[in-house]
């Protein structure tokens, strides 16, 4: 019988998000940009509200017009803000973003002291961890302290008190001072956790190791191409002790990885891509919405990539989560789960 008062609380990243107005367009080019909101937790936990779910959010912002704007929109997406703190020697989270279809997103990260990096372990002992049936962590939240710290002691009070773990293994190349240490904290946490969720791209950058030959100049990209065996890779990541590995593919839908080495694929929903940012974080929405319901994996995943189609012909994030009777509606109209 569940007793959580709440479905998931979701940790780490949040802040504004300013999309290009000028869909196509190179970089230099741009004369204008929309204000969204935007960071991976911030994304899942506006998607899960979306879809009906009693979702909390644990993050930071600054003592600025920026974090009023994020809090702003969370409450009145109906998201849980009571264990967002205020931080104030730090700044809201900013992120740049242009718009190039097919295959070009660039963006431009600014979280030097950034707030939502300050969470401490306080905080999170604030945040009624408890109380929930899944804590969502992000990997960006480990690449420094406090929130590092902070993200591990979320993790082991989750495990205490009966609240599932779910790592987005959420790889930002320019967050981290070099790609190793990425692959060293994720694999230290691992075993607290059990579902991670990743692209074949962040998969095998949590199994660079020491030996990795991994060129500092090289870092200064958000998406660089990171080569191996990925089936090596995912073997490795079971074998830390979680249950099962979803493996994003982006228009090929995911696949299923358990710690039994069974693997089934789920095929996605074909759709005119507009924007694939945000579409991992819509897929870990409506995935997470099915695992609370009680849905198999299968299902869950379905739902996950519907939410995630739906996202990618829309110009934003957050803002553009469906809601559950849009995805109902869209899987009817695909044919069905």
């Amino acid at each position: 019988m569940n007793t959580k008062k709440l479905d998931i609380i979701t940790f780490g990243r949040s802040s504004i998000d300013l999309y290009s107005q000028n869909i196509g367009a190179p970089f230099n080019d741009i004369k204008g940009f929309d204000a969204f909101v935007g960071g991976s937790p911030l994304n899942i936990a506006v998607a899960c509200a979306r879809l009906g779910v009693k979702a909390s959010l644990l993050t930071a912002v600054g003592n600025d017009k920026v974090g009023e704007f994020i809090l702003d929109f969370l409450n009145k997406e109906g998201v849980n803000t009571s264990s967002i703190t205020v931080k104030e020697n730090a700044r809201s989270s900013a992120v740049v973003l242009g718009i190039e279809p097919p295959d070009k997103f660039p963006l431009v990260y600014y979280r030097d002291n950034a707030a939502d990096s300050q969470v401490t372990i306080d905080d999170v002992l604030n945040a009624n961890i408890e109380n929930h049936r899944i804590l969502l962590i992000n990997g960006t939240a480990l690449n420094i302290e406090p929130s590092r710290s902070a993200t591990f002691c979320a993790a082991e009070i989750a495990n205490k008190n009966n609240v599932d773990v779910v790592l987005d293994l959420d790889f930002r190349a320019d967050q981290w001072h070099d790609y190793r240490a990425f692959g060293l904290m994720v694999r230290a946490i691992l075993p607290k956790v059990k579902i991670a969720i990743g692209t074949e791209e962040e998969i095998l950058a949590a199994t660079l190791n020491e030996a990795s030959q991994v060129s500092i100049k090289d870092q200064q990209i958000s998406a660089p191409e990171i080569k191996g065996d990925i089936d090596q890779s995912i073997a490795q990541l079971l074998e830390l002790g979680i249950e099962i590995l979803l493996v994003k593919r982006g228009e090929k839908g995911v696949s299923i990885y358990k710690n039994d080495n069974t693997r089934e694929d789920v095929s996605g929903f074909p759709v005119e891509v507009l924007n694939v940012l945000g579409a991992g974080d819509a897929f870990a929405g409506g995935f997470l919405y099915g695992i609370l319901k009680g849905w198999n994996l299968y299902k869950s995943c379905r739902m996950g990539n519907a939410s995630g189609a739906q996202v990618v012909t829309k110009k934003g994030c957050a803002n553009f989560m469906p809601t559950l009777n849009e995805s109902m509606q869209f899987i009817t109209e695909k044919g069905g789960f």
